[in-house]
């Protein structure tokens, strides 16, 4: 047998091989722009050399108490310079961070600070009543076995002073003077692994308990290239925090700004009045959104916004699947919008519809729709297909055939915490299962047809979600939309579409309007994939601005099954 083998025997060194991690771009950010801004909050101006020194004092402080390797530190807060410098400071400890979202109920918070064993939790004052019922219900749980971990409060200037002073008065840490605790100079060491686990970050869990996902620096450093990459994103960029840091490490875009030296502009509240005075106010130049995001900013009322815009302002949007006529709105308004897909197992978006120079000369229509798709794999994704998942054997690349997107590579997780039969199924024959329903189109661009949960089946047909909802977009009424499956006597069950009417529309014959947008899609879509029933009303939202269809499929079901003599 020929044993193979490079051509040396050069062995690695400390001189020629490092782990990977993010953390050293905000060395460098600081050395290369020590007078820079880094982060924008309100009246709040921190230079990236101030934003090292602060991320070195947190590592510093967590440090001083033992917080470190093997220890998870759980951040309760919206976009504020603390939930930015937790992503290196905590890490920098060599701790895990966890980035609670802010818009959960206290029992599941609850679930999240327990699994995860979190001996740390950071909370911004508006949210310490919710950590604080939080804990308390954990204690409840624990059968004896709690330890209460340290409490640390965040002020935020905009908020009101007496949600701090109470906070501070039952016992928390303040933020700023736990920072004077630390060291500026702390000599922080990178991982003596890159596998090691950088993030903790939990799925929205509306089937069962939210599963944490578990991110490793490695990942984290390949993501944080790749997406700018993608995106054409260039040194020096400003960009507005839309997106929840919160939601899959923002996208890794904290790590990408710090190796862009670029500037965070933090919005505590995101409204298309702040987007518009930000862009305005501060050059920005790019930001990310979900759908529903980039909805309201095309719907916005003309008092709220700044047209035409002083520049090309770049979005990147995912998080649900665009209607190309959002697109179209967004990119009339002098908006360049990048489509891109994800999830939180693989870093936030891992696939991206890249523009290609033969498009620019297609109708915008044609233009919004194919870019409307989610396109082929990030530079630092090494695999993706659409497989057919009984045999997996790809679908043939024919715009019809559906299958299952599966991922592989460096920027799918490590795993589910605490979860080897979930990781069993998610990582079967060597590819990470989405869940996700697809196309493969002739140019290799993948297309989502909709999540197999979503998926409606009526007589035994399947009728796209995803597709019924961009139809009803163009609906000049409509808002917002989202379809589920109600059931139906005869057919198992049919599409229901919950709409949200644009302001100004007269409301006032509910069931006229309803008709109207039942004959509309008529003229558009097979027969079959007509809504049987429309109601009208405000949508229920995750705090990414994800519509939460499992509420909606449970109320249709509520509204019981449609009967025979309404075909």
């Amino acid at each position: 047998m020929v044993v193979e083998r490079d051509i040396d025997d050069l062995p690695k060194n400390d001189a020629n091989y490092t782990a990977l991690t993010p953390l050293w771009f905000l060395e460098r950010a600081a050395v290369v722009h020590p007078t820079r801004k880094s982060v924008v909050h309100g009246s709040l101006h921190y230079t990236w050399q101030q934003t090292y020194q602060r991320c070195r004092r947190l590592a510093s402080a967590l440090s001083k108490r033992s917080i470190g390797l093997g220890t998870t530190v759980s951040i309760i807060a919206p976009n504020i310079p603390a939930i930015y410098e937790a992503h290196f400071g905590v890490p920098m400890a060599g701790a895990v961070l966890n980035t609670v979202n802010v818009r959960l109920n206290a029992p599941t918070i609850a679930f999240l600070l327990g699994h995860s064993s979190s001996v740390v939790v950071m909370v911004d004052q508006e949210y310490f009543p919710l950590a604080e019922e939080a804990l308390k219900i954990w204690e409840e749980q624990s059968k004896g076995h709690y330890k209460p971990p340290l409490l640390i409060v965040i002020g935020d200037e905009n908020c009101d002073p007496e949600a701090l002073k109470s906070a501070l008065g039952r016992g928390a840490v303040e933020y700023e003077k736990f920072l004077e605790s630390g060291d500026p100079e702390y000599a922080w060491k990178p991982p003596e692994d890159e596998w090691q686990s950088i993030s903790l970050g939990y799925t929205s869990g509306t089937t069962a308990s939210p599963k944490g996902v578990v991110l490793h620096h490695r990942g984290a450093y390949l993501m944080a290239l790749s997406g700018p990459l993608v995106w054409g994103m260039t040194e020096g960029a400003v960009y507005i925090w839309t997106l929840p840091m919160f939601h899959c490490n923002g996208w890794c875009f904290p790590w990408s700004l710090a190796a862009l030296c670029g500037t965070n502009i933090c919005l505590r509240q995101v409204t298309a009045k702040a987007v518009y005075s930000a862009i305005a106010k501060y050059g920005a130049t790019h930001f990310c959104a979900a759908p529903v995001v980039l909805n309201t900013i095309v719907n916005a009322p003309p008092d709220e916004t700044i047209l035409p815009l002083p520049h090309v302002v770049h979005v990147m949007t995912a998080g649900a699947a665009p209607p190309p006529s959002v697109l179209l709105a967004m990119s009339q308004k002098g908006f360049r919008v990048t489509h891109t897909y994800g999830l939180s197992e693989t870093y936030g978006p891992s696939t991206v519809c890249a523009w290609k120079p033969e498009w620019d000369s297609l109708p915008p229509v044609t233009q919004a729709r194919l870019n409307a798709r989610q396109g082929v794999r990030y530079i630092g994704l090494e695999g993706l297909d659409v497989f057919n998942p009984q045999t997996m054997q790809p679908v043939p690349a024919d715009g019809a055939t559906m299958g299952e997107i599966m991922m592989r590579g460096n920027i799918v997780m490590k795993g589910y915490l605490k979860n080897p039969k979930v990781n069993e199924e998610v990582f079967a024959n060597g590819w990470y299962h989405t869940g996700d329903l697809a196309v493969k189109h002739p140019d290799g661009y993948i297309e989502i047809k909709d999540r197999s949960k979503d998926i409606i089946i009526s007589g035994g047909e399947n009728i796209s979600s995803v597709e019924v909802e961009n139809t009803l977009y163009q609906h000049p009424a409509i808002f917002e939309v989202s379809v589920v499956a109600r059931p139906h006597e005869k057919w198992g069950e049919t599409p229901c579409a919950f709409v949200t009417l644009k302001p100004g529309v007269d409301k006032s014959d509910e069931k006229r309007l309803a008709e109207d947008i039942i004959n509309f899609c008529r003229s558009k879509l097979p027969a079959y994939w007509v809504p049987r029933s429309v109601v009208f009303g405000p949508l229920p939202k995750t705090a990414t601005g994800k519509i939460q269809k499992h509420l909606l499929r449970a109320k249709a079901k509520e509204l019981g099954p449609l009967k025979m003599s309404k075909l």
